[in-house]
């Protein structure tokens, strides 16, 4: 029987892109007289472009965007902060993952996530968005001092809930920092569909948070794994 589910954070459970979207539309809006001269849509779509789905951190976006907008009077530092401390209230979930995890935590199942990122931001992150409460340990890279793909962060994270690999669910939405690695793991691999990646050598391919509940119960694919596992 499954008895973990561990997700990660970014691309699975927060919705990423339309978060990162919604907080640069309201820090134009917040400092509007510094970026009077550049239009909305034009800032936005660059912070996103610079962004590179959260890969570079924002202190080179700020630093660029500067320099390319002639911005005067604030600085890419300011902005920064202003990252720091405002992206948190931004945050957007995937439809339905307050929903699936309530359904999962009613099965009695352990719930984790193994992140890769800042610890601060990354668990301000996580609290802000109400999923903190659901989950039996939280991994941040910065605070493990390894990050995805590298094995031992996941082996770790099984450590903690106290469960064995093969008894346990990774989702997440990179194919070589999750999906690959879970997989290698002896963990099943959820791939929750992100058409950027293309494709994923996964265990089982999902589009809704939802669509993990019949995984989960689906009681021929348990007898095959009891079978596995000489159960």
């Amino acid at each position: 029987m499954i008895e973990a589910v561990i997700f990660d954070l970014d691309g699975t459970l927060l919705h990423r892109e339309a978060s990162i979207k919604r907080f640069a539309t309201n820090q134009y809006e917040r400092f509007y007289p510094y970026f009077s001269h550049i239009p909305k849509k034009c800032y936005v779509n660059r912070f996103i472009t610079l962004d590179k789905r959260g890969y570079v951190w924002k202190d080179k976006v700020y630093q660029q965007m500067v320099k390319e907008f002639n911005v005067t009077g604030i600085t890419p530092k300011q902005l920064l902060t202003d990252y720091l401390v405002q992206f948190k209230t931004n945050c957007i979930l995937f439809p339905k993952v307050l929903k699936l995890l309530e359904a999962l935590q009613e099965r009695s199942l352990k719930l984790g996530i193994i992140t890769n990122g800042q610890g601060p931001f990354q668990m301000d992150v996580i609290r802000k968005t109400g999923i903190f409460p659901f989950m039996d340990e939280v991994l941040v890279s910065e605070y493990e001092g390894i990050k995805k793909p590298d094995l031992e962060i996941f082996r770790s994270a099984l450590d903690r809930l106290q469960v064995a690999a093969a008894r346990s669910i990774f989702v997440g939405d990179h194919p070589q920092n999750d999906v690959h690695p879970a997989k290698k793991s002896g963990m099943i691999s959820i791939w929750k569909r992100d058409a950027y990646w293309g494709s994923a050598n996964a265990d089982f391919i999902i589009d809704d948070m939802m669509e993990l509940l019949p995984i989960i119960e689906d009681e021929s694919f348990h007898i095959g794994m009891c079978k596995e596992l000489s159960c």
